[in-house]
């Protein structure tokens, strides 16, 4: 096929040998199938941001450093240059997530480079060498659905155990290979430990794991996977092969609302004595 503009760098380049088709198009990337030497891999070419349906919300962008200053202070003004400049950022999370997550176990596709917006990485294919389909497009018996459900849980806890929570897993962002789930698609990956939306975000994706998968195993619907992987994480002993039940017991204890409130309060005061102090030496 004709060569994509944007895929067009990465052939002068020699990274690229011959683009072969379009393998879809997604609310924040177009992936091609191109061949490198003897290899076939998979190109995902990233949308520009005002033609891209996944926004960068403060959700998944929170806690997630950037080493050089200017760079920073220039994506907190929104000036041009920090909005190139944060969809970079955007775009370079995804290849370092990949990293990250394959170093740690979890079955990602492997990355190879990233140039101007296109991250090469493999091309996850099926048993007959076909591009691998994604989990939304695979018809499951009750035992296989209850198989990779857990699988997939166990891969939530690899990642944890890494740092990162996937922020938008479902059923459309894991490819079915050869040998089972492959997780895909992860520039919204978040921080655990620096992002205030880390637990909701992670309830959420095991949520959408077990809401599609009960559709061949109902039984599934009554686990609580998400909050007792949470808990165990927040105990700080969750670690790769933590045993778990599947299911949570939540507290009965009513919260001590007086005593939050005056643990505010001496907030406050302590505030204002300091405001006055500083006045003081200021004058």
């Amino acid at each position: 096929m004709k060569i994509p503009p944007r895929l067009q760098p990465l052939v002068e380049e020699g990274l690229i040998d011959e683009v072969i088709r379009q393998l879809m198009s997604g609310k924040e990337a177009i992936v091609f199938v191109v061949r490198c030497g003897d290899d076939v891999r998979c190109a995902k070419v990233y949308k520009e941001a005002d033609k891209r349906s996944f926004r960068q919300a403060v959700q998944y962008t929170e806690g997630r450093k950037v080493k050089n200053s200017r760079r920073a202070r220039a994506m907190e003004k929104g000036s041009r240059f920090g909005r190139q400049e944060q969809e970079e950022a955007w775009q370079n999370a995804e290849v370092e997530a990949l990293h990250r997550l394959a170093a740690a176990g979890v079955r990602v596709p492997r990355a190879y480079n990233f140039l101007n917006g296109v991250l090469l990485m493999e091309l996850i294919t099926d048993e007959n060498g076909h591009a691998a389909p994604r989990l939304n497009d695979v018809e499951l018996s009750a035992d296989k659905a209850r198989e990779y459900h857990l699988f997939l849980i166990r891969q939530v806890v690899l990642m944890l155990c890494a740092g990162m929570i996937h922020g938008d897993l479902s059923e459309y962002n894991v490819l079915i290979d050869a040998d089972g789930p492959v997780i895909i698609d992860l520039p919204q990956a978040v921080d655990a430990a620096g992002n205030n939306s880390a637990e909701a975000l992670l309830l959420r994706d095991v949520e959408n794991l077990k809401i599609w998968f009960s559709r061949f195993a109902p039984g599934l619907l009554t686990t609580d996977y998400g909050r007792e992987i949470w808990a165990i994480y927040k105990s700080g002993k969750l670690v790769t092969d933590t045993p778990l039940t599947g299911h949570f017991k939540r507290s009965e204890k009513s919260a001590d609302v007086k005593g939050l409130i005056r643990e505010i309060d001496e907030v406050i005061k302590e505030e204002a004595a300091r405001q006055r102090y500083k006045q003081s030496i200021d004058q």
